[in-house]
């Protein structure tokens, strides 16, 4: 006879089927409404003509894609010879080194990006002097353990036989590189390109403490419309990112390990 579970699989997920509406589903219908209706709750698409007639919100939108795509890719040149190098040694050190890499990321995001700021000040990179290069520093320093982490766990778990059989073949290091240690860690890239691209896009408390305020991205322009009780056109701007990220998280879905491992070769 089947016993009734107290703690089966539908209870455990109503808390968070709660937290999914309360937090995630009614703030973005929120967001969505705003940005369709005027300040008289009337439908209108009114906003959309100011932010896309803007010189300046179109600027903004693409010089924010622009620092995104280029925080990803100055994460990857850095994260991945570092995961690669941590995955190669032991399982001690490995993850005793890449405790030390997520460790800052427990102290205030504010706080952290606030001592990068004086200590780029003491070595003489002034935000208000170099405002580009401090802020890209801050988002480097913030966002590689995010790229560092998954590559490293997709690195502990490639398959080694497969490294030696390319060098067996005659394969070269480069070769072997593209041709196979690539392929096996690139659901770890995708992930960790997803995971730094997305908030890089949308951040503006760097750019603010790092810049001085001379940088302004999609982020920045929402909270000044929000600032400045715009709650219709800033929400429309929140949606448009909301669409990017979401754009951006189809084209990065990973393909089958199937596909992976068939394209090895």
């Amino acid at each position: 006879m089947r016993k009734n579970k107290i703690f089966s699989r539908k209870t455990l997920a109503v808390p968070y089927a709660v937290f999914l509406i309360l937090f995630v589903v009614i703030p973005l219908f929120l967001i969505v409404a705003y940005a369709f209706t005027d300040e008289n709750g009337m439908l209108t698409l009114s906003n959309f003509s100011t932010f896309f007639s803007g010189g300046h919100n179109i600027n903004t939108l693409m010089f924010s894609i622009f620092i995104g795509m280029l925080n990803t890719a100055i994460c990857l040149l850095l994260g991945y010879p570092a995961a690669f190098f941590l995955a190669k040694k032991g399982m001690g050190f490995g993850k005793a080194t890449v405790l030390l890499f997520v460790m800052p990321m427990w102290i205030n995001f504010v706080l952290r990006t606030a001592a990068t700021r004086d200590l780029l000040f003491w070595m003489g990179i002034s935000g208000g002097e170099h405002p580009y290069l401090a802020t890209m520093i801050g988002m480097v320093y913030n966002y590689l353990p995010f790229v560092i982490l998954p590559l490293y766990t997709t690195m502990t778990k490639m398959d080694i036989s497969l490294i030696e059989a390319s060098y067996d073949l005659g394969a070269n290091k480069v070769q072997t590189f593209f041709k196979t240690i690539l392929p096996m860690t690139m659901p770890g890239v995708v992930s960790a390109s997803t995971m730094v691209f997305m908030p890089t896009m949308s951040s503006y408390v760097i750019s603010d403490v790092m810049g001085e305020r001379k940088i302004s991205l999609i982020g920045n322009s929402i909270q000044l419309y929000f600032d400045q009780g715009l709650w219709h056109i800033g929400s429309l701007v929140a949606l448009i990112m909301l669409v990017i990220i979401a754009f951006g998280s189809l084209c990065t879905d990973s393909a089958p390990e199937e596909e992976v491992r068939g394209g090895l070769w």
